[in-house]
């Protein structure tokens, strides 16, 4: 039998990935896959990076935690095609969050409406979530 948490404990534990990341994070898309882990170096070329806002994901609620405060937003810095994102502090140095990025429809962790990115391009993501396990 596998260890199952109360939905409060894992909305508590998704909580507190906001609080250790904090306020003000970076959100880059790169080509490529992502590293091993969050503690690799960057991978890939960087398309772009955007400052989320102070408060960017709601409250948890049966388990998940959405995008709050949204959307995000940003410009392309590069170009080619988007295949993970890295969630950073704001200054940049820890990351804290990755997975993949895919054009809506396609199964990524982070989905864009057109994943191919140009420099200069307007970014908007209106729907990201986080869902706990050990439901």
């Amino acid at each position: 039998m596998a260890v199952q948490l109360s939905t409060t404990a894992r909305n508590n534990r998704l909580d507190s990935i906001e609080t250790t990341i904090g306020t003000a994070p970076l959100l880059t898309l790169r080509t490529g896959g992502q590293p091993a882990n969050c503690a690799a170096a960057d991978s890939g070329s960087l398309l772009a990076t955007l400052t989320l806002p102070s408060d960017w994901l709601a409250a948890a609620a049966s388990g998940a935690k959405a995008i709050a405060n949204g959307p995000w937003t940003g410009t392309g810095s590069g170009a080619g095609t988007a295949a993970h994102f890295r969630i950073k502090d704001s200054g940049g140095t820890n990351t804290h969050l990755q997975g993949s990025v895919t054009a809506t429809g396609g199964g990524g962790d982070l989905t864009l409406d057109n994943a191919v990115i140009a420099s200069g391009q307007a970014i908007s993501i209106s729907a990201f979530t986080l869902t706990d396990g050990n439901a």
